[in-house]
């Protein structure tokens, strides 16, 4: 299958290019970036193609990988789905339940397949949990997930522009958390939200089956403090998410070789693809208005 990459920043080099160069059955045929000479270097680097159209770039390839923030890859997205293009997709796939929509819309009117990499769905470890929990004879109800960064404190190569938005954190970290706690806990059915002055998020969810569960997200933390966990309890008692980490090249491999598998005729749609993807967009877009709602009562009570 012949991929085009779309984006050149670090995650792009360091994780999206190599995983594209190492999966079996894959080649990597040309890559668009929005800045023409790091999009040259880039694809020199890896030996193919560079791209100054991304129209030109779709007339080339089979599938499309991005690896650019949200609000760039829901719009380019939705064009490739609409060219008849597979996509590996990252989390979120968009910042906007709308624009979420319409690219899910798209992905299921043009029959393509697509995987969104939540890379902790992709760790053969996580999936072994996730198994477990979903052939426990006890119902899970309730968890609790904490991740943590800290790129809106300290420089770092994912201090990119829209991480460092206000609700950075919740829309770059909180797709981590939501991942674990929706697959066993089940569809959120509502969300309450609330940030304290030093940029930490909580989220409380009620699922529908019943089951709660909170998250908690920041990537304002110090980086002493980076971290990330999940529990569930039930009747069985308590299960902790794995912590063994593999590498995440070999782990977007997998994503990709899986993506290839749902793109061939009469598969079933991937669990984890543009569907899912967009669930959790709606989680995060309820509580992002929720917290914009705050924010602006606060500075209307400030003044």
């Amino acid at each position: 299958m012949r991929f085009g990459l779309v984006g050149t920043g670090h995650w792009a080099r360091a994780t999206h290019a190599p995983a594209l160069l190492a999966t079996p059955g894959v080649t990597l045929a040309g890559i668009w970036g929005r800045d023409p000479g790091r999009t040259a270097s880039i694809a020199a680097a890896m030996d193919t193609t560079a791209y100054d159209d991304y129209d030109a770039l779709l007339d080339t390839v089979d599938a499309v990988a991005f690896s650019v923030p949200p609000d760039v890859q829901a719009p380019m997205a939705t064009a490739a789905a609409r060219a008849g293009k597979h996509l590996l997709l990252e989390k979120p796939i968009a910042k906007d339940a709308g624009i979420a929509r319409d690219l899910e819309a798209a992905v299921l009117d043009a029959g393509v397949a697509s995987v969104v990499f939540f890379t902790q769905l992709f760790r053969s470890e996580v999936r072994a949990w996730l198994a477990e929990c979903a052939a426990s004879e006890h119902p899970w109800e309730g968890g609790l997930a904490l991740t943590l960064g800290s790129v809106q404190r300290e420089e770092g190569v994912f201090s990119t522009p829209w991480r460092l938005e206000p609700d950075g954190g919740l829309w770059d970290l909180g797709p981590h958390a939501l991942s674990v706690l929706v697959p066993v806990l089940g569809p959120v059915a509502s969300v309450s939200a609330h940030e304290d002055p030093l940029g930490t998020t909580h989220l409380v969810l009620q699922h529908r089956g019943g089951a709660s569960s909170t998250a908690t997200v920041s990537q304002a933390a110090p980086s002493a403090a980076s971290a990330s966990y999940a529990r569930l309890w039930g009747g069985a008692g308590h299960t902790e998410l794995p912590d063994r980490r593999p590498p995440v090249v070999e782990v977007l491999s997998g994503a990709i070789t899986e993506l290839v598998a749902a793109a061939r005729p009469g598969a079933e749609p991937h669990p984890y693809g543009v569907t899912f993807g967009r669930d959790i967009v709606d989680i995060l877009a309820a509580a992002s208005h929720q917290l914009t709602n705050a924010r602006h009562t606060r500075q209307m009570s400030d003044q």
